[in-house]
């Protein structure tokens, strides 16, 4: 398993923006076989800091995930909604793994 970890530098004025965005991309994860564990937005603290974790069984998986969404309609929809409202300034991917016991 393979887990991803989104850490996301959004405008705090576009936060509906940003939160729409998440609501798709957690629906799209699932579809293309992976588990979303949900987005994490700001609350107390830093106000231009998001989150997002999501998993697949492989990283194969996931890469065919990456290459898929550049051709799925909704997907690209999504890209498009971040790119037009400018919600998300900048952000960093981290693979990881989990340690199981």
């Amino acid at each position: 398993m393979i887990t991803i970890h989104l850490k996301y530098e959004i405008d705090p004025d576009k936060l509906a923006d940003f939160e729409e965005y998440g609501r798709r991309w957690i629906t799209l994860v699932n579809r293309f076989g992976g588990t979303h564990h949900g987005y994490f937005l700001p609350s107390e603290g830093d106000s231009d800091i998001a989150y997002a974790l999501f998993s697949f069984d492989s990283l194969a998986r996931y890469e065919k995930y990456r290459t898929d969404s550049f051709t799925d309609p909704a997907c690209q929809e999504a890209f498009e909604l971040a790119r037009s409202t400018a919600c998300i300034r900048r952000y960093e991917r981290r693979f990881l793994r989990p340690l199981e016991a």
